[in-house]
């Protein structure tokens, strides 16, 4: 039988004249109370560095869950051209944030409208450049949903130069609008005609909106994909890999984590859990209301607006995670269920839009209805879960008593479709005249894999065909 080895009386001798000689080698010195004070305020500040970087890391690899998404639900040949724009979208936008993104949303505010200063980062100390990664990882974001959304047909050298100006200009006006604290729907004549600020706690409109009624705007331009309307009605047009789509679903919903759990700008924040919790409730009650929906419609549960349901439940969310009790967020993923599901088909059988992926449903319309949630269901500050919590929505929704929050709600959904749609159909329009938005026909026909970049995703697969 095997018995605890025990240390003898030498031994225990030993260790207490090892304790006593450390006791009379080291320094003993009593901490004042104001010295454990600062202290703990160095670790809670170095806690919240970790935990920004971190989740900054998180928001990163949804880059990678929306290139699957796309490349999943598009065709083969056009797999490569996909890769490519979601890769430099990642590139061009964190060169672009730092020249002049972060400046343009967080600088020192002219007029409420725009920031103008701290170009190339000047000044910026290491508690800016946390900030700085957190922000920036968002900021190409509101791009890549334009790049699904127009896929299969658009010319690689424009979305590049759209993307430019999308994290440069289109998305941090925005930004600064609501995030910056100086902007127009968080200060000034507007909030003060209204009495209260507006709310988007993780950016339901400032990515979501801003990305998605961009990329409506796109659509509009550069029309659908040959073969994707007969008679003028939907052809379905297969994507390659549903696995590769599922499994940058599930990616982007991890990637949550980081977006609203460290949109608390805060490691020690009692309530992240509580902000993941409603988060992921919101994502499973929106794929469920698309799975019944979609079962009864048809029969037959369809896996991509099922999954698509996911991701309208975790847009509409974002907004008001930190805002709502956690039955309020159910509701929300179950109502942005049933807009994912009709927005896809308003955008096909009525608009006659190619949306490859969904995008604008899932990340616009979805996004419209989390800003208003805010407005239906925040418990307001200083009420109950989230009482003490300083980013919740200050005023209380419809639902307990309360209009005003509902009403800037409001004004600052009307003022992101506008900004969106109406800066992005500009430029669109001026690419289209300048160099043309869209790919030739025998381009889109071959493959933009070849044409645009001479070479194959899957070289082995296309020579086995051929």
């Amino acid at each position: 039988m095997y018995k605890k080895k025990n240390l003898g009386i030498s031994g225990q001798s030993l260790l207490l004249l090892g304790i006593i000689l450390m006791m009379l080698i080291l320094p003993v010195s009593a901490a004042t109370p104001e010295e454990n004070a600062e202290a703990i305020a160095d670790v809670q500040t170095a806690l919240t560095v970790v935990w920004l970087i971190l989740c900054g890391g998180i928001v990163f690899l949804m880059h990678a869950g929306f290139s699957l998404v796309e490349i999943g639900l598009t065709r083969v040949k056009n797999t490569t051209n996909i890769l490519m724009k979601n890769f430099m979208t990642v590139c061009l936008g964190i060169v672009v944030y730092w020249v002049m993104g972060w400046a343009l949303m967080y600088g020192a505010d002219y007029a409420g409208i725009i920031g103008s200063d701290q170009f190339f980062m000047s000044g910026a100390d290491n508690a800016i450049w946390t900030s700085w990664w957190f922000q920036m990882v968002f900021a190409a974001t509101g791009a890549t949903i334009v790049s699904g959304a127009m896929a299969e047909r658009t010319s690689f050298k424009a979305y590049l130069i759209y993307t430019v100006l999308m994290v440069g200009l289109i998305y941090p006006v925005f930004g600064h609008w609501v995030w910056s604290g100086a902007g127009i729907l968080t200060s000034g004549p507007i909030v003060d005609a209204i009495g209260i600020g507006y709310h988007d706690f993780a950016g339901s409109s400032v990515v979501h909106m801003i990305g998605g009624f961009s990329a409506l705007a796109g659509v509009l331009l550069v029309g659908p994909r040959i073969g994707k309307f007969r008679h003028g009605k939907p052809v379905v047009i297969p994507g390659h890999s549903l696995p590769l789509a599922f499994l940058g679903t599930l990616i982007l919903a991890f990637g949550w984590v980081g977006f609203n759990g460290g949109s608390t700008l805060d490691g020690n924040d009692p309530y992240i859990g509580l902000v993941i919790a409603n988060t992921f409730l919101a994502a499973g009650a929106g794929a469920i209301m698309v799975l019944l929906i979609t079962w009864m419609k048809t029969g037959k549960p369809d896996p991509s607006l099922t999954a698509n349901g996911m991701l309208a439940g975790l847009v509409a969310i974002t907004a008001s995670c930190g805002s709502v009790a956690s039955w309020a967020a159910v509701i929300i993923g179950l109502i942005a269920g049933i807009i994912v599901y009709v927005g896809v088909m308003f955008n096909e059988y009525t608009l006659k839009l190619d949306d490859p992926v969904g995008a604008i449903a899932v990340h616009g319309y979805s996004g419209a209805w989390g800003i208003l949630s805010v407005g239906i269901f925040a418990i307001g500050q200083g009420n109950g879960i989230f009482a003490d919590a300083a980013y919740t929505a200050a005023g209380a929704g419809l639902l307990y008593g309360g209009y005003q929050q509902f009403m800037i709600q409001v004004v600052g959904l009307i003022l992101a479709v506008i900004w969106a749609f109406g800066i992005s159909f500009i430029i669109f329009k001026v690419l289209d005249a300048v160099m043309g938005l869209r790919v030739p026909e025998e381009d889109e026909i071959a493959g933009l894999d070849i044409k645009e970049h001479g070479m194959s995703a899957y070289p082995e697969f296309v020579l086995a065909k051929e």
